[in-house]
């Protein structure tokens, strides 16, 4: 099977880009480079890879961009640091 990757980049305003691909390096030299004026990166480089994760399965890889993309800015980088224990507390909300 094809490898995907979800990847994350930090870019030039501090904000954070989710995306999928099946070849990283080549998606990250788009990026950079520019490729795709319409992308939300264009006019936010330069790009930092901050994360990425190795799926076998395309569907899989586009369902965990999809959760990645709605999840907060902390519990994004939260992921990034690696601190994978906060990852649930950073999903519940609290009540008044």
């Amino acid at each position: 099977m094809q490898q995907s990757y979800v990847y994350i980049l930090k870019c030039n305003d501090n904000s954070y880009y989710t995306g999928v691909t099946s070849n990283l390096e080549q998606r990250i030299f788009q990026h950079e480079s520019g490729f795709y004026p319409e992308c939300y990166t264009f006019k936010r480089r330069p790009l930092e890879l901050v994360f990425y994760a190795e799926f076998t399965d395309i569907n899989f890889a586009i369902e965990k961009e999809k959760q990645i993309k709605k999840w907060s800015r902390l519990k994004k980088e939260a992921l990034i640091n690696g601190d994978y224990d906060s990852l649930p507390n950073l999903a519940r909300k609290s009540f008044s």
